[in-house]
């Protein structure tokens, strides 16, 4: 590839949804030159179109480790660029006894491993008191501890002009036609880079077909809503149920997974039709996000059944005490999809095409964006991926904040004092 008179930069980043964004931050750092490009006007993508919900101690493996480097940044992140960030951990409610027995093997299996995203057993009283749940539908649950809550609306917004204040240049609504060692051609000219980041998620099939179809990425498409909840009190935390246990591969591996998969499956089939992911979290207004329903197809169809939105409330009207529900938003999300957790290839010397290939980019893309961008580039310095405030995971759980935007805010305490906002 050659170009005539291209602007020049160190690091040049195709796509700003949170991988993108991760390793502009990442470059920026480090002093590097930064420009990122996208098609859109703005982060539009799966980035803003989720539970906001950093799910780190449900993971495994390399999520695992992703999932805690991304920890310490999104920390820092809502520190500096001032959106609200919740140190919440993450509720799970058992509603029947192979659900609590799945929890008990987890935790017994954490007890032998290192500290941090400890689980820890919930009688269902103490469920009760951090989820306005039904007391009879309650057989136990569990507080993962380290998990964090953003609202996704606004902390991409935020962080992309806290990068803009650091230095980084953000190029919208300008496509990219072809990427190549050192240099980027796009619809408002060539950039020339040391070092070029793909990070478009489910669209690299466009950009970078063979290696899409080498990693035999496709598309996810999820259905999700946002209501006005009459709850009889807040939710402490995102909260997880069965149907989440058998899809986060932690739980999912583990023996007591199979029965409990088998059991929903069966009472159930309808929900498993819809590959429900039955979870809720709630914005700092108040409204509770419901969902989410998926459905894998190269191109899936834009229609999005009615079903699943009646299942949504059905299920949330089961699970907690509440009055009136009034829909206020209903949307489909998309992102990428592959048989591997993540797409991490070099597509050219230089060129590093990154993706998290499962519903869980918010959880692991910003450590995703640091580690392997350090690693390919030979970037020097480590980047933050630890909690800048001191504490430990453990001790995150214990005493639980939120920071970031108007009033900072910590509390201390037992489990049922958690704030909410």
């Amino acid at each position: 590839m050659t170009a005539s008179s291209p602007d020049r930069f160190d690091v040049a980043i195709v796509g700003s949804g949170i991988v993108g964004l991760g390793a502009a931050y990442a470059a920026v750092r480090r002093g590097l030159r930064v420009v990122v490009v996208d098609r859109t006007e703005r982060p539009v993508g799966a980035t803003i179109r989720n539970f906001g919900h950093l799910c780190i101690g449900a993971q495994d493996g390399p999520a695992r480790a992703y999932g805690e480097a991304s920890r310490g940044i999104w920390l820092r992140l809502a520190a500096e660029a001032g959106f609200w960030a919740r140190e919440s951990g993450t509720l799970v409610v058992a509603r029947a006894e192979d659900e609590r027995a799945l929890l008990e093997e987890a935790a017994r299996a954490e007890a032998g491993a290192e500290a941090g995203g400890g689980i820890r057993l919930l009688s269902p009283a103490e469920v009760t008191a951090l989820a306005p749940v039904r007391p009879d539908v309650v057989h136990g649950g569990a507080l993962v501890a380290g998990d964090l809550q953003v609202n996704p609306r606004e902390a991409a917004g935020a962080i992309v002009r806290h990068l803009a204040a650091l230095g980084v240049e953000f190029r919208f609504r300008t496509a990219v036609a072809e990427v190549g060692t050192g240099l980027v051609r796009t619809t408002r000219g060539d950039i020339a880079a040391s070092d070029v980041v793909v990070a478009v998620n489910h669209d690299v099939d466009q950009l970078l077909p063979a290696l899409a179809e080498r990693a035999g990425v496709i598309r996810c498409a999820l259905d999700m809503m946002r209501v006005a909840a009459d709850l009889a009190a807040p939710l402490q935390a995102p909260l997880l149920t069965g149907w989440s246990l058998v899809r986060y591969r932690r739980f999912a591996g583990l023996g007591t997974a199979t029965v409990l998969r088998e059991r929903l499956h069966a009472e159930r089939p309808e929900l498993a039709a819809l590959d429900l992911n039955q979870m809720y979290t709630q914005l700092p207004d108040g409204t509770l996000l419901l969902g989410d329903s998926h459905h894998k197809a190269v191109q899936p169809d834009p229609f999005q059944p009615e079903a699943a939105f009646d299942a949504f409330l059905a299920e949330a009207r089961e699970l907690f005490d509440i009055g009136g529900i009034r829909v206020i938003e209903r949307w489909q999300g998309v992102y990428a999809a592959a048989g591997e957790e993540f797409l991490i290839e070099e597509a050219a010397p230089r060129v590093l095409a990154l993706a998290a290939t499962t519903g869980i980019g918010m959880t692991t893309g910003l450590g995703l964006a640091e580690i392997e961008t350090a690693r390919a580039f030979g970037w020097a310095g480590s980047g933050s991926g630890s909690d800048d405030t001191g504490r430990s995971v453990a001790d995150a759980a214990q005493n639980p904040a939120i920071v970031g935007g108007a009033g900072t805010t910590a509390t201390v305490g037992g489990i049922a004092q958690e704030e909410n906002a």
